[in-house]
């Protein structure tokens, strides 16, 4: 194997692994927002993240050294994506249904394409528009075999649009992001979210009156210990280097062919976990995410291979 196939394999190995992480999260969050604040989850996520980065950063696991090195680049790449992203989607999904949050979410990968295009100018294949359009159809035809219902929430719409634009300029601003490893954006991310949603949860807690629930939380409930673990480790550590890796690797347009296989991977993991009902019209949809994939993967035609 050439050293160009093997970054090419490795990029869309990082994507996929990336995705994977992010459906099997579903597991773990479906069992603590129920009766938990999102903002409490994500507070304590970024928290443990930047703690854990930080400890393998002293103790010289992990390289770390931002010095002489210009942080806007990264930092607005941190704006985008976890800031920007994580405001829109949690509290557009708080304010929608689900059918709505999933169908907008799955623009994703089309907004990501087009920002690449004005922005980076990278056009995209023939083939990855394609697939991109064949995985968005998949990954709403699984969103609404669930059900169909409406909220008409302007707010609540307004805020996925910010997830989706966020999710979008997050992946093209981190490819302008040069003079950095995966590792060193990756802290930087972790360590605005850490500081941002900390500060949102800490807000909260004393609107609500709840700052003793959000400081003992993750010590008295194990279905909320277990998500902050796998959310603040997997999620904010983990996933987000796969995704910076695969973006440096493949291109933004390649990694975000495979932003539906995310979906796939918490439906199947929701009937496998959580004995949630898996229908015929869902396997469908997954089956149509995959081919999607695959389409926009064809490697003799995507355009990025032969840059």
């Amino acid at each position: 194997m050439n050293k160009k196939k093997k970054t090419v394999l490795i990029g869309c190995l990082s994507a996929i692994g990336c995705e994977t992480i992010y459906g099997l999260s579903y597991v773990f969050t479906k069992k603590v927002t129920s009766t938990s604040s999102e903002l409490f989850l994500l507070g304590w996520r970024f928290l443990l993240a930047f703690v854990v980065m930080s400890i393998l950063a002293l103790v010289g696991i992990i390289k770390i050294n931002l010095k002489g090195k210009k942080l806007m680049p990264a930092l607005i790449v941190s704006f985008f994506s976890p800031v920007l992203y994580f405001i829109g989607e949690t509290f557009g999904i708080s304010s929608t249904t689900a059918t709505e949050s999933g169908v907008f979410l799955a623009c994703i990968p089309v907004a990501t394409l087009v920002a690449s295009t004005l922005i980076l100018k990278k056009k995209p294949s023939k083939l990855q528009i394609a697939g991109i359009i064949v995985t968005v159809i998949g990954v709403t035809v699984t969103v609404v075999a669930v059900g169909v219902e409406y909220s008409l929430s302007i707010v609540g719409y307004g805020f996925l649009v910010l997830a989706v634009l966020g999710y979008a300029l997050y992946a093209v601003f981190a490819d302008k992001a040069k003079g950095y490893t995966g590792m060193e954006i990756t802290y930087i991310m972790v360590a605005a979210g850490m500081v941002v949603f900390v500060l949102l949860a800490v807000g909260e807690a004393f609107i609500t009156n709840n700052f003793n629930e959000l400081v003992t939380l993750p010590f008295k409930d194990k279905h909320f210990m277990a998500a902050v673990l796998f959310q603040g480790i997997g999620c904010s550590v983990i996933a987000f280097f796969l995704s910076i890796n695969a973006i440096n690797l493949i291109g933004v347009n390649r990694t975000a062919t495979f932003i539906g296989w995310a979906t796939v991977v918490s439906v199947f993991a929701g009937a496998i976990f959580l004995q949630e009902h898996f229908s015929i019209a869902q396997f469908i949809g997954a089956i149509i995410i995959i081919v999607g994939v695959c389409i926009a993967n064809a490697k003799r035609y995507n355009r990025e291979d032969k840059v």
